[in-house]
């Protein structure tokens, strides 16, 4: 299957990085930025009318794309891919991005939930178990009074039928949402915003995957000092090993070979071209 690349204005496409601004990670692009310019470039997407989807990517989506190339595809089309773990953050340094700094999902969502309460964004949840969306909502209400989060919608556990999208896509026309959260699991998520994004009135979605749960409490989130050292996956393991223990053994270790061979000139993965780059040099890191 093959999917639609969002519709990005022409003077949006003209303002392309280079290739050079993204790490080269097994040949997936992951750009080069930090939170606060993630931020900015979401907000400005949704301020010049730009259609797009933001794929938070980390070493288990990137060890996907290895397997997967409908998924390595969508990668390639995304508006952003952001670095959600700090092991794409380390080889990026390694690669010359000494500017890049991790991106993780829930932060990402909580810093541009933080910024529109003042530029009116309007918000839809879409995904987690029943009741984490309308719980999210709730949370985030708390958190940022004023947040205009217009609309949840919680999905089955499997593809969408043909009158659930037409259910969906009717919520969202009756209320307009500019950004729409995808709280499901890579790749899912982001293979369903490369579908939908094209049929449904929103400007920006984002897969942030366990951040619903995060931002709830059903999940607990790692301390600073095991995210910075790069072991916020053994934290995650803790918590679901039946569920993850797969992903994080037996893919972080293909993937430190991997980047090994990469990384010492023996394999060569070389990038696709990207779609959508945004306007990095555009607007300077902030720390």
């Amino acid at each position: 299957m093959s999917y639609a690349a969002p519709d990005v204005s022409t003077t949006f496409r003209s303002l392309a990085a280079p290739t050079s601004e993204r790490a080269n990670l097994l040949g997936v692009g992951i750009h080069a930025i930090d939170l606060p310019m993630a931020a900015s470039l979401i907000e400005r997407a949704v301020r010049e009318g730009t259609k797009g989807y933001v794929c938070v990517t980390g070493v288990h989506g990137v060890m996907e794309a290895q397997r997967d190339s409908q998924f390595r595809e969508v990668l390639s089309r995304a508006f952003l891919v952001v670095p959600d773990g700090v092991p794409t953050v380390w080889v990026g340094r390694w690669q010359g991005n000494v500017g890049m700094k991790r991106v993780y999902g829930p932060d990402l969502m909580l810093e541009v939930c933080r910024r529109s309460v003042d530029t009116n964004i309007r918000h839809f949840l879409y995904g987690g178990n029943p009741g984490v969306a309308d719980q999210l909502a709730e949370r985030l209400r708390q958190m940022f009074p004023g947040i205009q989060i217009v609309g949840t919608f919680t999905p089955p556990f499997r593809p969408l039928t043909t009158s659930e999208r037409s259910s969906l896509a009717s919520l969202m026309e009756a209320t307009l949402p500019d950004i729409v959260w995808v709280g499901l699991s890579t790749p899912k998520q982001e293979k369903f915003m490369a579908e939908m994004l094209p049929s449904l009135p929103c400007r920006i979605m984002v897969g942030v995957g366990a951040a619903f749960d995060i931002h709830t409490g059903h999940v607990k989130d790692a301390p600073e000092w095991i995210k910075h050292a790069g072991l916020q996956w053994a934290h995650r393991l803790y918590q679901e090993p039946r569920r993850l223990w797969r992903r994080y053994l037996v893919n972080n270790s293909r993937f430190v070979v991997a980047i090994g061979l990469q990384l010492a000139g023996l394999r060569h993965h070389p990038l696709p071209s990207a779609c959508t780059n945004p306007p990095l040099a555009s607007l300077p890191s902030q720390d």
